[in-house]
């Protein structure tokens, strides 16, 4: 029987996220390059590494056609200059994409058929809307599997609201709010800026550097959000205030064992401690990372109390706040989004699950009093997916 090997996050950068669109900074730009372009600065910055041990390279795409298309872990591989005897593939998991490059590339760690991987996502969602070209089963309406209305995340987060009354827009524009104002508040202190990856864009008025998330609202109000419209139904309480924008953008992490890492003199920012998935009814899909979140603890052995960070991706305000309800936590926890989330600094659909950890790692570093933290989100047609990790400077003693 195979040993299990201990896994380490060594490292992860996105570029800065776009507003997808004619009038969002990359719309010039191929999904492919801002991929590479991650690749790249992720390799830049960790010289150490010897290219050729990487083992595998895993992107996700939601969907992959055009220049988001063929098998882009390889594609990406090449075009970032690793050597051609390092492999790739593709996945796809809409929403937790990315998440789940790092959670199957770290199995292939665990049982030890990799030492080193890069695992990433990315999503141009200008060029490549969600579901563009796809063509669901006439089955899924005819034999009422799912209801027309599973295939619109905005309806069902509408459909949390039904659920759960206590849910109120007020709220939700309350955690929108306050997810623009601390998003804000870690850019003016330098939180995010260290693990962006500057692109270089193109536009009728000629060249740019991109170098912060293009769709941060930091003068947020709550009359501001009270006059925004609902789209998904009338009199709702989903606006694009409380919901996470359309956007473009790319995340990159290198896993490693913890043996590898040690040989190669590599540091680890994170440990993995345990994940899970789950699937809940496609109508509801924002609640699918509670029951992901109670299977990778009681995975861990552990317990909600346990956690002590928290990265929740803010697909829908209302979908985070199901979460903090059904575990008890305060909708202004400090533990929660310290540095804000998805709603002020976007979700470009499969590259989130990495800009979570990205942050999650940062945190760890700052946080020696706070040994384990918690990257979840959920995922359309109805799943949720949890990623427990550790810290590794913990050092057992109490915040004061």
């Amino acid at each position: 029987m195979a040993e299990r090997h201990e896994v380490v996050f060594v490292d992860g950068v996105r570029t800065p996220f776009g507003r997808a669109g004619e009038k969002g900074m990359y719309w010039n730009t191929r999904a492919d390059d801002l991929v590479v372009k991650a690749m790249v600065g992720l390799l830049d910055r960790n010289p150490d590494v010897p290219k050729d041990r990487i083992d595998d390279v895993a992107i996700a795409a939601t969907t992959q056609q055009g220049d988001q298309g063929l098998t882009l872990g390889r594609t990406a591989a090449l075009l970032a200059g690793l050597p051609k005897s390092v492999p790739g593939f593709a996945i796809d998991r809409m929403c937790a994409g990315a998440m789940t490059s790092v959670t199957t590339l770290a199995g292939g760690i665990a049982f030890g058929a990799y030492d080193l991987a890069l695992a990433g996502g990315v999503e141009h969602m200008g060029r490549h809307p969600m579901g563009f070209g796809a063509d669901p089963n006439p089955r899924f309406l005819a034999e009422k599997l799912v209801s027309e209305e599973a295939l619109n995340m905005g309806s069902t987060a509408e459909r949390i609201h039904d659920r759960f009354p206590q849910l109120t827009k007020e709220r939700a524009d309350t955690f929108a709010m306050r997810s623009q104002q601390k998003a804000a508040a870690a850019y003016e202190a330098g939180k995010i800026q260290p693990d962006l990856i500057p692109v270089a864009t193109r536009s009728e008025s000629g060249w740019g550097l991109a170098t912060r998330d293009e769709a941060l609202r930091p003068g947020t109000t709550m009359e501001g959000l009270a006059a925004l419209k609902t789209p998904f139904r009338p009199h709702g309480r989903v606006t694009a205030g409380n919901s996470s924008g359309l956007n473009d953008g790319a995340t990159i992490s290198l896993l490693a064992s913890e043996a590898a890492a040690k040989e190669l003199g590599l540091s680890a920012k994170m440990k993995l401690v345990s994940f899970a998935f789950a699937g809940v009814e496609p109508e509801i899909m924002g609640i699918g990372p509670v029951p992901s979140t109670e299977k990778a603890l009681k995975k861990a052995g552990l317990d909600i109390t346990d956690i002590g960070l928290f990265e929740l991706n803010e697909a829908f305000a209302v979908q985070v706040l199901s979460l903090l309800d059904h575990f008890g936590i305060d909708d202004d926890d400090p533990r929660v989004n310290q540095w804000g989330g998805a709603i002020a600094i976007g979700h470009p659909l499969a590259s989130s699950g990495v800009r979570l950890m990205i942050q999650l790692a940062a945190q760890f570093a700052e946080r020696p009093d706070v040994r384990y933290g918690l990257t979840a989100m959920c995922i359309g047609l109805g799943q949720g997916g949890s990623v427990i990790w550790e810290n590794p400077f913990y050092n057992g003693k109490k915040k004061k």
